[in-house]
């Protein structure tokens, strides 16, 4: 599923620690581009403390990756491997370089739209039999042509059987109220960071535990 590395342009960066686990303290390389964001980290140790060790030995898959900081992290903390789609050419650079020098071998990375990226993605995933955490962090929508982007991600996760999931999480604007159902999935937490929250959803019927 790995796509061809793509070369890498100069931009502005600033770095980000990885919070724990097996790479704890390694510097993550965070582009400063309109069109992408870094989790704050207060947001990051949260999101991780919820998951702890329900992490070990599962897949993940970072929608929208940016820098990859999640899945990272998620793998630093066990997870078995992941997957991260990131359409800027440029950005896909810095992720790129990011999983070589931190975690090579253990993060699939995939350019282009993920809209479009995350079927491909999410059949290599089928094949395998396990069960993923998801994690989704879509564009605030309140950028210039991102209207429709919360729309288009529900999409994404009705998409999603209780066969491949373990968890689905969605960062989003606190302003936007999203569904307690969202296809076989259902709400069981949600988190307020100022203008940004975190929504946690299960399959259906399975324990929250």
């Amino acid at each position: 599923m790995s796509q061809s590395r793509t070369p890498r342009r100069r931009m502005k960066t600033y770095t980000t620690p990885i919070i724990a686990g097996e790479f704890k303290g390694r510097q993550i390389e965070i582009p400063s581009v309109a069109t992408t964001r870094s989790s704050k980290s207060i947001l990051r140790e949260s999101l991780f403390n919820t998951l702890q060790f329900d992490l070990l030995g599962k897949p993940f898959v970072e929608v929208f990756a940016g820098s990859g900081s999640i899945a990272l992290e998620a793998v630093s903390r066990g997870a078995s491997r992941a997957w991260c789609m990131e359409q800027n050419r440029d950005v896909y650079g810095i992720l790129c370089a990011n999983v070589e020098r931190i975690a090579p071998g253990r993060i699939d990375t995939v350019w282009g739209d993920s809209f479009t990226e995350f079927e491909g993605v999410y059949r290599a995933l089928e094949a395998t039999g396990e069960r993923a955490y998801f994690y989704f962090d879509p564009p605030f929508s309140i950028r210039e042509g991102m209207e429709e982007i919360y729309d288009k991600t529900l999409k994404l996760l009705e998409r999603i059987e209780p066969a491949q999931c373990e968890m689905a999480i969605v960062e989003h604007m606190t302003t936007v109220d999203l569904p307690e159902h969202i296809g076989t999935l259902e709400r069981v937490k949600k988190r307020r960071f100022g203008k940004s929250t975190l929504s946690y959803y299960r399959p259906a019927g399975r324990d929250e535990a």
